[in-house]
């Protein structure tokens, strides 16, 4: 295949961007509405690349069409396509007004609430015009589906064991850890020393993930030699967690980083469960090969820098004394 013959002169960016609109639609007739184009056009569009890359793109069903290998194959190079060209549009925003543009990122809640908010606020405060665009995504799929997909620039989470990818790089920043916490109101409160076991037959708020292997809180009691509690409430939700843990009835295992970098709250209280050793490493991913815009790498930057600097306490006894003092 010649670039002149068959790339440079037969394929442009707007009849690619024609496909993909149709690839998502998966009707010819719902693309063209959506473009604003005739049907014809599309057509006419859709059968150019199949004669200019000598192969069908796409197959037609009753309800419409879908991408054939060869069109699915095109499509993933369509989206890095309009991405990179996306993101040359941001750096030269960036390099005529360091102080805009924009950087997404995808991370979970946890991290939303404590070390990605205290990334933003040192940031926004040296560059307040900045946007940013969060995602949550919980798991390793999900993480690298929106990186893949160019919705996000980066992604900011706990490193799952056995989920190297190929096109994915990863690079930690540091060692994250849980502990127990409850409300102020809770009876466990006053205990001077305290175990898993002891506290197994509790009302737990727990997230969907944690039976699953791999999960810190899994992999935890699992060392402990107990099966995971039952949850009384299963979330994502960090908001759900505080709001239940107010009432004194419920526990929760939580990342520490979340006190360590959020916002004091007399909302938690850290118990002095001793819990079995175990490391959460928390990292940068990014898609490998991928350009990150100046501000995507700015965001990777501060938070290299942040991920050095002692915040508050971090060991489970010393974060239970900053806890009883709010």
């Amino acid at each position: 295949m010649h670039w002149s013959d068959r790339i440079g002169r037969r394929l442009n960016p707007h009849d690619l961007h024609i496909f993909m609109v149709v690839a998502e639609q998966g009707n010819m007739a719902r693309a063209a509405e959506s473009l604003a184009i005739s049907r014809p056009v599309v057509s006419r569009t859709i059968a150019g690349l199949e004669q200019a890359l000598g192969v069908r793109l796409l197959d037609r069903t009753p309800s419409g069409v879908e991408p054939t290998l060869y069109g699915r194959a095109l499509l993933k190079r369509c989206l890095a396509v309009f991405d990179e060209l996306k993101q040359s549009v941001l750096d030269i925003e960036s390099l005529r007004d360091p102080n805009a543009g924009e950087v997404r990122i995808g991370c979970t809640e946890p991290m939303a609430a404590g070390f990605v908010a205290a990334i933003i606020d040192r940031l926004s405060r040296q560059y307040p015009q900045l946007l940013f665009q969060l995602e949550l995504c919980t798991t390793p799929a999900q993480q690298y589906h929106v990186l893949r997909e160019r919705r996000c620039d980066l992604v900011v989470a706990r490193v799952w064991p056995q989920t190297a990818e190929a096109d994915i790089e990863v690079e930690v920043l540091f060692d994250d850890h849980v502990c127990v916490v409850v409300g102020p109101g809770s009876r466990w409160l006053g205990h001077r020393k305290l175990t898993l076991a002891e506290l197994i037959d509790e009302s737990w708020l727990l997230a969907p993930v944690d039976n699953e292997p791999g999960s810190p809180v899994f992999e935890i009691f699992q060392a402990a030699g107990l099966t995971v509690p039952r949850g009384r409430v299963l979330s994502y939700s960090l908001n759900v967690r505080q709001s239940l843990l107010a009432t004194g009835r419920f526990l929760a295992i939580i990342p520490v980083s979340v006190l360590r970098f959020g916002p004091a709250s007399s909302a938690i209280k850290v118990l002095p469960c001793r819990l079995p050793p175990s490391s959460q490493p928390v990292a940068i991913t990014v898609l490998k090969n991928r350009t990150l815009t100046p501000i995507a790498n700015l965001f990777a930057e501060t938070a290299r820098a942040l991920a050095q600097v002692p915040r508050r306490p971090t060991n489970s006894r010393a974060v239970s004394r900053a806890a009883a003092r709010r």
